[in-house]
């Protein structure tokens, strides 16, 4: 794999992954939570599965629009991670570790998601087909190309719930705006 995409390549494609992967979650996720929100309440309890259906209820725009929040610090660290590779200015390598590895462990919540609903779930697909797969591609060759080190990894790995507050603040901008 490592003669068709180099680092840099590698790191620019998170953006556009990232992006692919969020069209097919704004695309299914509000018509999957209309048709499936009685199973929340079949399969949890009340008060987890008010409060689920409480943060990932809402209009396809709005999602829309909390997805750009987050688009918004992907780029952003992607942009620091070629600035780490090509030794410039405000270049930082473990905000963007932080960013991919959340965005890696999101995609087997995604499988999750479907082995409980027993069904494909916004974000599965992708999940399964590019997510992991790049992941996988990219940790590799940021290892083997002496960028990033285990010890990064995990240094970085815990910080990536700091994300978790991120996504719920960009859910709140997304229904508050539109």
């Amino acid at each position: 794999m490592e003669q068709w995409f180099d680092v840099q390549t590698l790191i620019w494609m998170f953006p556009i992954l990232f992006i692919f992967h969020d069209f097919e979650e704004i695309i299914m996720l509000e018509k999957f939570l209309n048709k499936n929100s009685g199973i929340f309440y079949e399969r949890l309890p009340k008060k987890l599965a008010d409060r689920v259906i409480k943060q990932f209820s809402m209009s396809t725009a709005q999602f829309a629009v909390a997805v750009l929040v987050i688009f918004l610090v992907v780029s952003s660290s992607t942009i620091m991670a070629n600035q780490y590779v090509n030794q410039r200015a405000f270049d930082n390598i473990y905000f963007f570790i932080i960013v991919t590895l959340a965005f890696f462990i999101h995609a087997f919540t995604h499988i999750g998601q479907s082995i409980f609903f027993r069904s494909i779930t916004p974000g599965a697909f992708t999940s399964m087909i590019i997510i992991i797969p790049y992941s996988l591609v990219l940790y590799n060759a940021l290892l083997v190309n002496e960028i990033i080190t285990w010890n990064i990894i995990f240094v970085c790995l815990p910080l990536g719930l700091l994300i978790i507050p991120l996504a719920i603040f960009a859910h709140w901008i997304g229904k508050k705006v539109v």
